[in-house]
Formats: C-alpha cells, sequence, structure tokens
C-alpha cells in the first residue's frame, strides 16, 4: 500500500503537463481525462485513509534514499483524512466548472483552466503528505503558481489586482518560511519532520521559539488568521465562484493543517500556547464582526471564512487530544461547508447578476431548490443542531470546559459568542435575499457589470457588458433545475449532511488521528524505523 502514497500527487502532475501538451486540439478529451483522474485520486485517497487507520502511518521514501538526503512522503490518519476531504471537494468542483464551460458564450479559445487546476491539486496535496520542510515549502510554491493563474486569467483590472495582492502576500510569507528553513537547518542539520521532532528538543529555548514563532507566521498568512488575513476578503470574492469555493474550502485549511502537523511534532508543549489562543480569539471576532458589516455576499462568506479559522486555531491552542480532535472536526467539515456556500452563491449571481443583498429579494418564492441549497451550509456553518457544524462546535466547547484554564474558558465563550454572530449574518442574508419581497426594479437599480463571459477560468477570452437581471420566473426557474452545476452544488449539500449522518465515524477518526500526532512515536517510527 505504500506505493499508493505518491499517487495524489504524481496523477494530477501527469494530467497537468497531459493538458498543457494537447492544447485546444482535445477540450472534450481534457474533460474526460480530468474527472476519470479526480476520481482516481479520490479513490485513492480512501484506501490511504484506511489503511492508515488500520495500520498506522505509511511513508515512502522516494529513490529509496533514507531521510535527509531522500524525499519523504508520509500518509497518516490526519494527512489521509485531509487528502479524502480535499479529494471530494476538488471533484465536485471540477464537474462544477464543466457544467458552467458548457455554457460559456461567445467563442472558447484554449484555456489553462485545466492544467492550473490540476498543478493546484498536486501541490495541496504535496503539502498534506510532505515529510520534510523543504517539500513542504515545494507545495506551498505549486499552490502559489496555479492560484495566481486562475485567479486572473480573466485579464480585467479587478481580477488583477486582487491577484497581486495575493501574489505578493504569498512571497512575502514565502521569503519568511525561507528563512525559517534555513534557520532550523542551520541549528540541526536536517529538515526532516521525524528528524526535527527528536533534534529540536535539543536546542536552546530561544532558537526553538524563534524557529517556532517564524513558521507560525507563515502558516498564519496562509490560513488568513488576523491579524495576517487582511489580504483575503478582497482577493478571494473577484475570483469565479468555482475558484472561489476551491481557494475559500481548501487553500486556508492547508495553513491550519501544517500548524497541526508542526505545532504537535517539532514543539510539542504549546510554549506559545497563549499567542495561539489570542489569535484564535481575535480572527473569531475581527472576522464575524467584518461579516456584520458587508452587503456583498461574496465578501460577507469571506470575513466568515477568516472568523471560522479562529474555532480551528482555539482547539490547536488548548493542546489536548479533544482540543486538536475537535480542530480536526471542524476543519473536514469546513473544507465542504464553505465551498459549498461559495458554489450556491455562484449559482446565485449567474441567475441574478450580482450578489448585493440590497438588490436581491424574493428568491424563496422564485428559486425555491437555490434557496434550499444555500440555507442548509448556512445551517451549518452557524452551528445549528444537529449538523455537523453544532458537533464540530460543541467538541471544542467541551474541549475548553474540561481543560479549566482561564484562557480556555474565554476562549468558549468568544466562540459561543462568534457562533451566535454567525447565526445572526446567515439570517440578514436569508431574510434580505431569500425571504423578503423582490426590490422594485427602480428602487435599487442595478449598474451595469463588466466581466468576462462565463464562465472566466474556462472560456477566457472576450470581456462582455451585461446589465443585472431582474428575478426570473416561476417556469425559468424549473427549466434550470436540472443543470449539472446546480446538480453539483446539491451533491456538496449531501457531502455536508453527510457528516451529520456519519458523525461517529468521523468523531472516531479524528480523535484517533489526535492521539497519534501527539504520541510522536508512530510517525517517527514509520519514517525512521523503530
Amino acid at each position: 500500500m505504500n506505493a499508493l502514497v505518491p499517487l495524489p500527487v504524481v496523477l494530477p502532475l501527469a494530467v497537468c503537463g497531459w493538458s498543457v501538451a494537447v492544447g485546444p486540439r482535445f477540450v472534450a478529451a481534457q474533460r474526460v481525462v480530468s474527472v476519470a483522474v479526480l476520481g482516481v485520486v479520490l479513490a485513492v485517497d480512501l484506501v490511504l485513509l484506511v489503511q492508515a487507520d488500520r495500520n498506522g502511518p505509511l511513508a515512502v521514501h522516494l529513490g529509496d534514499f533514507s531521510p535527509p538526503l531522500g524525499v519523504t512522503l508520509v500518509a497518516d490518519r490526519l494527512s489521509a483524512l485531509m487528502l479524502t476531504v480535499s479529494g471530494a471537494v476538488t471533484l465536485l468542483v471540477l464537474l462544477y466548472a464543466l457544467g458552467q464551460e458548457g455554457r460559456a458564450r461567445g467563442p472558447r479559445p484554449f484555456s489553462f483552466f485545466h492544467p492550473a487546476y490540476h498543478l493546484l491539486i498536486a501541490g495541496v496535496s504535496l503539502t498534506f503528505l510532505a515529510g520534510d520542510l523543504v517539500n513542504l515549502y515545494v507545495g506551498f510554491e505549486i499552490m502559489l503558481m496555479a492560484s495566481f493563474v486562475l485567479i486572473t486569467v480573466a485579464g480585467n483590472e479587478a481580477r488583477l489586482r486582487a491577484g497581486s495582492t495575493y501574489v505578493i502576500v504569498s512571497l512575502a510569507s514565502s521569503l519568511v518560511f525561507l528563512v525559517g528553513i534555513a534557520l532550523t537547518y542551520a541549528a540541526t542539520g536536517t529538515v526532516n519532520f521525524a528528524q526535527l521532532s527528536l533534534a529540536l528538543g535539543e536546542l536552546p529555548a530561544g532558537i526553538r521559539t524563534l524557529a517556532q514563532a517564524l513558521l507560525l507566521t507563515v502558516f498564519g498568512v496562509k490560513a488568513a488568521a488576523f491579524p495576517v488575513g487582511a489580504w483575503l476578503p478582497d482577493s478571494y470574492p473577484t475570483a469565479p465562484a468555482q475558484v472561489t469555493a476551491v481557494f475559500a474550502g481548501l487553500l486556508t485549511k492547508v495553513g491550519v493543517y501544517c500548524m497541526l502537523r508542526t505545532e504537535t511534532l517539532l514543539f510539542p508543549g504549546n510554549r506559545l500556547a497563549p499567542v495561539l489562543m489570542t489569535v484564535a480569539c481575535a480572527s473569531m471576532l475581527v472576522g464575524i464582526l467584518g461579516a456584520v458589516a458587508q452587503t456583498d455576499l461574496k465578501r460577507l462568506l469571506s470575513f466568515t471564512l477568516v472568523s471560522h479559522i479562529g474555532f480551528m486555531l482555539y482547539g490547536l491552542a488548548l493542546g489536548s487530544a479533544a482540543g486538536i480532535g475537535g480542530a480536526i472536526v471542524y476543519t473536514a467539515h469546513h473544507i465542504t461547508v464553505q465551498a459549498t456556500l461559495f458554489l450556491a452563491c455562484g449559482l446565485l449571481e449567474e441567475r441574478y447578476g450580482t450578489t448585493e443583498l440590497t438588490r436581491l429579494g424574493g428568491i424563496v418564492r422564485a428559486a425555491p431548490l437555490l434557496a434550499a441549497l444555500w440555507f442548509v451550509p448556512a445551517m451549518s456553518l452557524a452551528g445549528i443542531p444537529p449538523l455537523s457544524g453544532f458537533l464540530g462546535k460543541l467538541g471544542l466547547v467541551r474541549a475548553g470546559v474540561a481543560d479549566g484554564g482561564a484562557w480556555a474558558y474565554a476562549g468558549a465563550g468568544v466562540a459561543m459568542a462568534t457562533s451566535l454572530l454567525t447565526l445572526y449574518v446567515v439570517t440578514k442574508v436569508w431574510n434580505l435575499a431569500f425571504w423578503r419581497t423582490a426590490p422594485a426594479p427602480d428602487a435599487a437599480p442595478a449598474p451595469a457589470l463588466t466581466h468576462p463571459a462565463d464562465p472566466p477560468p474556462l472560456g477566457g477570452g472576450a470581456t462582455v457588458v451585461r446589465t443585472a437581471a431582474p428575478p426570473r420566473t416561476e417556469a425559468a426557474s424549473g427549466r434550470a433545475v436540472l443543470r449539472l452545476p446546480t446538480a453539483v452544488t446539491a451533491a456538496a449539500v449531501a457531502l455536508g449532511l453527510a457528516y451529520t449522518f456519519l458523525a461517529s465515524p468521523l468523531i472516531g477518526v479524528a480523535d484517533r488521528s489526535a492521539a497519534e500526532l501527539l504520541a510522536r512515536t508512530p510517525y517517527i517510527e514509520a519514517v525512521l524505523g523503530p
């Protein structure tokens, strides 16, 4: 089974190269191959999850070079779970994008969506499987290159500006990452995680704390935690729905995963727990207060993303098995739910031409299916029982109460207050956009919106100007029900509901993952031997 470990990285890379090679000549073949390969990757991810849960971590030394010389890939319970959840979400988003491509208007020249999308998936998979700091850095850079293409491929001014901000922030964090890697290597002579877990404990406390602070800063930028996450609300909303769904649902969780990995394996003992707890509480409050002030649905969801990263950091800051297990459950839940909300937001924007809440209304009567596709994941995000969001938040609050410390109680209080404010935010959206009567066209004029022909990441090409459309009739709504993007969004909603019905297995895997992370020995022995 160890031979399967590199496949989540190798297969998307192979499709990326093939897509570039064939170019626009085999568009239909690109679609078929893309879906087939991501289906195979998801199957491999499931196998790795089952094997890692049964038999412990699976490690592969590429080229049969032992650490510290070789490249090591490791699939333990945590990385395999993250691979599986991300594999399911990326497959659904690809199907959504293909449905949008099939309805694009005008000329459709060759787009870089397929190679860039598979390159992004390869980078994400590499970060989950990387067994050393250098390959973790390589995974981040692969994601950066691919995400810059996806966020700016349409070429209009807003997306280029947002993409430039994203790249500048990412490059700055990459520079800090390189400094952290250089410091760690200079002090220990290795960058392999298993060897570092043994060597870092022998360093002076000051050097160890400095290395930990540098890595936490880098991963905090990737996760968009406060105060280094201000770039996110201005960058993500400009991208098309299928791109934003992957970015918001998955890329920020890569930063959270890296924190979980390094804080438990390399820096056990939670030396910076007060700092992490402060960042977690500030992220929750600042993010959700920012969401309260928004009237554009995309920006509102972007601020809730910053807020809910704080829940995951709260579990990590607790440092207990219950806290880390709760953080893992909430991470898996949030990947799916946040991506689903942005997919539903894309359907809404396509239908009405805007995501500005003051220009929307009456959707629950004009398009009840669309309303339901937004309502279910929104309630899960707010933590309404018995949905998966409630289960994750309940586990984190219980872990905080069990901890018994003043910081833990304060974090639990902030988490509950943030949940209430999240419920207020999604209720506001429901009342304004879905429940109230649609505003009269002359009461809320919608200016012309200039943006690329649908869908920008797939169609490339010319820019068109269109005016925000008024709500369609019931008949028009019925004709749009069975479109592929709508069906895919419904499947994403079903996947989020599956976390509720399969809560016991999910929580069980998360708890075993937390115990394995804190024990450290299974990971070290899988890489270095007994």
